[in-house]
């Protein structure tokens, strides 16, 4: 039985390092999206030397169309679909992120890679995804896009507040809603968040394992034909918009 195929962006380390482990130890062929030819193939090689050899290394960097295009003509030759898209490259951009001192260039950096980044990989590979039997896009979002989340004095995280990161989520999520309309009955679209994990993302200071942030990516993008489209999803089920 040929094996379903995966890209993940950004995915040399990390949550999409560690979600291209779980998906390959379920038996997927995996395309690891680096924007770096060095740290993608040790991601590569890291993998492999865990006896996972389903994988390889695909140069690609979200923000620029040329390197999307590329990636996708390279994808092209070897196979005639995509069974999985994870839009998994994220960046936090700089701190303090204070909504009246934030500069036009954070907004512009942390959006160039987390918004459009997303919209441009989609544009780009979505012929080959909707060739798949049973496609599936999983954006990575955070609970740090949730309006309601940000809303509720009692939420954990309300004090946590950023101008530019934030509110690239809550614009991706948007999106996604909209993806996921104009792909109905073609293709399941979600967004996932991982959570608080303790990754290089966040400096190490997330509480969540990194398995356990992978977990709920890798569930949505292993859906079926009967599984959801169009919802937020964390670890605990859906979240609030």
């Amino acid at each position: 039985m040929e094996k379903q195929t995966v890209l993940i962006t950004g995915a040399n380390k990390g949550i999409g390092l560690e979600s291209a482990r779980q998906l390959a130890n379920a038996g997927y062929y995996i395309y690891l999206g680096s924007r770096d030819q060095n740290r993608g193939q040790k991601a590569v090689e890291q993998l492999k030397a865990e006896g996972l050899n389903d994988v390889e290394l695909l140069l690609i960097d979200v923000t620029d169309e040329a390197s999307v295009q590329k990636a996708h003509d390279e994808l092209a030759t070897k196979i005639d679909h995509l069974d999985v898209l994870i839009n998994n490259a994220g960046i936090p951009g700089a701190f303090p992120q204070k909504a009246d001192t934030v500069s036009d260039d954070t907004m512009k950096e942390v959006f160039e890679v987390n918004f459009f980044g997303v919209i441009r990989t989609v544009r780009i590979f979505i012929d080959l995804v909707k060739k798949s039997p049973n496609p599936r896009i999983v954006n990575v979002t955070s609970d740090l896009g949730s309006l309601t989340y940000h809303n509720d004095p009692n939420w954990e995280h309300y004090e946590v507040k950023s101008a530019a990161y934030g509110p690239s989520k809550t614009a991706l999520n948007a999106y996604t809603v909209a993806l996921a309309y104009d792909l109905k009955d073609q293709v399941k679209v979600n967004m996932v968040n991982p959570g608080y994990t303790n990754t290089e993302f966040n400096g190490n200071r997330g509480p969540k394992p990194v398995e356990d942030g992978a977990a709920p990516i890798v569930k949505y993008a292993m859906i079926g034909a009967d599984g959801p489209t169009g919802k937020y999803f964390s670890d605990y089920g859906e979240s609030p918009w």
